[in-house]
C-alpha cells in the first residue's frame, strides 16, 4: 500500500455524520471502486489518527466495523488489510452511493427545488469533478 494511503481520507469535520462513519464509508468506497485491493495493507491507526488529527480510538472503531463487515481483515503482525471478499460489484458501489443521494434529495426538498433543477445540477457537478 503507498505511503500515501492516509492521504485518501478526508473528514468534514462540521458534518453531522459521525468521523468513524465517515472513514467506514470511504474505506467502502475506496475498495468499491477498486482503488484499495484485495491484500492491500492499510495505514495504521496511529498513521491516521496522525494524519487527520484524529483520536486513535475513533479510527480504531472504523477499522473494527469494517472488519465486522468483511472489508478489512486483520493479519497477525502486519495489521489491516483489504479483504479478499471485498467487493467491486457495480450494483454494491452504486449502493454506497445512495445515502449520499438520499440526504441530498432531503436537502432539495427542503429547499423547494424541482427535479429537473436537481438532476441538471447533478449532471453539471459530474462533468465538473471528472
Amino acid at each position: 500500500m503507498p505511503a500515501h494511503t492516509a492521504s485518501l481520507f478526508s473528514i468534514a469535520t462540521g458534518s453531522s455524520e459521525p468521523i468513524y462513519r465517515q472513514l467506514v464509508e470511504q474505506v467502502r468506497r475506496l475498495s468499491a471502486s477498486g482503488q484499495l485491493r484485495p491484500g492491500d495493507e492499510m495505514p495504521s491507526v496511529r498513521e491516521i489518527a496522525q494524519a487527520l488529527a484524529l483520536n486513535p480510538m475513533t479510527v480504531s472503531k472504523a477499522y473494527s466495523l469494517l472488519e465486522m463487515e468483511g472489508v478489512l481483515a486483520r493479519r497477525r503482525g502486519l495489521g489491516m488489510v483489504v479483504a479478499e471478499s471485498a467487493s467491486t460489484q457495480p450494483a454494491d458501489r452504486a449502493g454506497l452511493l445512495r445515502p449520499t443521494l438520499e440526504r441530498a434529495a432531503v436537502e432539495a426538498r427542503q429547499l423547494e427545488l424541482d427535479p429537473e433543477t436537481v438532476l441538471s445540477l447533478f449532471a453539471t457537478i459530474l462533468k465538473e469533478t471528472k
